[in-house]
């Protein structure tokens, strides 16, 4: 049985990690509201840009843009797998899940050859010394994110697809619910999914085609070859951005739920080391009445 020194030290120890533990939750929950402003002036500026694309496609040939071709199935197809994750711990399954969702996505997909684009220390740590075939790293960028990183990253996926290195370009990431839900996403950055025109009904007649046309300038085409590669930009920084806000929300309810326990934690052991206490007065009363008795 531990002394009562030992218990003292540790219930010390213990109330050391819960003010650690405190500390990490507020800078988190800091942290939590910056990033989800900024996620949430993303949104909408994405959905729009999709609009912008949809008035587009119903009004121009669509299949003649790269980006937008759906390459012919081979056996021999290789698909390239951006995963994101985190640069640190201590958030919970955040990690966890998305190597595990990844991990996922790559046995499903044994047929076809599976590259990888590691976006975050934890998944570069993971799947690096695996043997897997990584053709991008970044690490160390959501403590300064930008725009710029999801050029770099939109860069190198565009190069691969074009090149026709790869068929198909995915995205695996945590996309921010709320605070207590984050949710896996595996999503398809190329090709781009087929444009919905039925959010634009009233922009078509009944033959199928817009009833509304425009004046472009530049052409059609030179706008596609404009906006297309900043779409795929657009949604790739919304990724990151719905994956760094996400990291917060996880860590913030991982470092609430330590400093609870930590708090019963204290208790437990104080609540033991009054017991102890207690009996080692109770014996040295009875050895004193003891003592006293054979005098």
């Amino acid at each position: 049985m531990p002394s009562l020194l030992d218990m003292r030290r540790r219930v010390r120890a213990v109330k050391s990690t819960q003010q650690i533990t405190k500390a990490m939750k507020m800078i988190a929950a800091s942290k939590l509201r910056r990033a989800q402003n900024r996620i949430l002036g993303a949104r909408p500026f994405a959905n729009e840009m999709l609009r912008v694309l949809n008035r587009l496609a119903m009004r121009v040939d669509t299949s003649l843009h790269p980006l937008l071709q759906r390459p012919e199935s081979h056996s021999d197809s290789r698909t390239l797998l951006f995963v994101i994750t985190a640069d640190k711990g201590l958030c919970g399954g955040f990690n966890t899940n998305i190597v595990r969702s990844a991990t996922g996505f790559v046995n499903k997909n044994s047929t076809n050859e599976v590259a990888l684009g590691l976006i975050g220390r934890k998944g570069r740590d993971f799947f690096a010394p695996k043997g897997f075939d990584v053709c991008y790293e970044n690490v160390n960028l959501f403590s300064s994110l930008s725009f710029s990183h999801a050029q770099a990253i939109t860069e190198v996926a565009i190069k691969k697809f074009t090149t026709q290195a790869v068929n198909s370009v995915y995205l695996v990431y945590n996309e921010f619910k709320s605070i207590l839900q984050q949710r896996v996403v595996v999503e398809r950055l190329l090709p781009i999914a087929e444009l919905e025109k039925e959010a634009l009904e009233a922009e078509i007649s009944s033959d199928g085609t817009a009833s509304i046309d425009y004046l472009y300038e530049p052409t059609p085409e030179g706008i596609f070859d404009d906006l297309l590669p900043h779409h795929v930009e657009v949604q790739t920084f919304r990724a990151l951005l719905e994956s760094a806000a996400a990291e917060h929300a996880a860590r913030m309810t991982a470092m609430d739920a330590a400093t609870k326990n930590s708090g019963e934690l204290i208790e437990q052991l104080t609540l033991h080391m009054n017991k102890v206490r207690q009996a080692a007065i109770t014996r040295e009363i009875i050895e004193v009445v003891s003592g006293a008795e054979a005098l």
